[in-house]
């Protein structure tokens, strides 16, 4: 069996305690703990320290407000909590977003950012019951929301994404750039799971709908959250039966590129690759066969 890749935001842990979400009494006296410790989090950051970074978290008692989401506990039985309400950084600490340190932060803390940073993205936006209408209220240590007039219950969305790197029987790899992305920048192909429809099935119509290029052998990589606001991103490798461009609104330029063609551009800066806190970077990189250069800005 393949080695299971490590992704940068697919790593944790903290063990999320699920059966202790449904019990107040519990909650409340985790919180009550001086040992816990709370992470702050608002519109997608938090704060961290150091070099390479940590994040900054805090006692239960420092918190004044905001609500908050019970993110578990680890081997210690150290108990973590999120609360979503302003930040403010203090000496050496420094906001902060997943984009940016999602890579450089230890294993228990990027756990703990991407957690706490989905609940507060869904939380945000589910304010109201989509039954009847009325506001609802955080339970289950924020891993749902209640609605107090028809006590319906509601569950964090995660929306299945497929982003794929696509090669030909020549080992060229199809890369593309949105319209919407710097100039230069360009990725691999993504697309979300359309209703009754398998991952694998979503990664050939993708492929088809935005460079119409059809594939074949496609092959499960591995995955990793995406709270951006709320995906998970499902990697695959697949083959190119056709190698023919033909593209639709979502792409505004592609390309076929040899490793020796993919390295050159990228020393040049004739193109940007993603974040190496993506998928998409592993997936090009994995391709590839080693770590591309990432040149300085200019």
């Amino acid at each position: 069996m393949a080695k299971a890749v490590e992704l940068p935001l697919a790593r944790g842990t903290v063990d999320r305690a699920s059966g202790l979400r449904t019990d107040p009494a519990q909650i409340e006296r985790l919180w009550a703990d001086p040992a816990t410790r709370v992470l702050r989090v608002h519109d997608g950051e938090t704060l961290v320290t150091g070099d390479p970074p940590e994040l900054v978290l805090v006692e239960a008692r420092a918190i004044d407000g905001g609500e908050r989401y019970f993110l578990g506990l680890d081997e210690q039985r150290t108990a973590y909590f999120a609360i979503s309400a302003p930040i403010e950084a203090g000496p050496d600490q420094q906001p902060a977003g997943l984009r940016s340190v999602g890579s450089l932060l230890g294993d228990r803390d990027v756990g703990l950012l991407v957690h706490a940073i989905a609940l507060a993205n869904w939380h945000a936006t589910h304010r109201h019951c989509a039954r009847c209408g009325s506001a609802t209220e955080s339970a289950a240590g924020g891993h749902l929301r209640r609605c107090p007039a028809d006590g319906s219950e509601h569950f964090p969305r995660t929306d299945p994404a497929v982003i794929m790197l696509v090669a030909d029987d020549e080992d060229h790899a199809l890369l593309g750039r949105q319209p919407s992305w710097p100039q230069r920048r360009f990725s691999t192909l993504a697309g979300f799971v359309e209703p009754g429809e398998s991952a694998e099935h979503a990664v050939v119509r993708e492929v088809m709908e935005e460079a119409g290029v059809a594939v074949t052998d496609v092959r499960y990589f591995g995955s990793q959250p995406w709270p951006f606001p709320s995906s998970l991103m499902l990697g695959y490798m697949a083959t190119a039966t056709t190698t023919a461009l033909r593209l639709d609104d979502e792409l505004v330029e592609a390309r076929w590129f040899g490793r020796d063609e993919l390295y050159a551009a990228v020393r040049d800066r004739e193109i940007l690759l993603p974040p190496r806190v993506s998928i998409a970077r592993r997936l090009i990189e994995s391709w590839y066969g080693a770590e591309l250069p990432t040149p300085p800005p200019g």
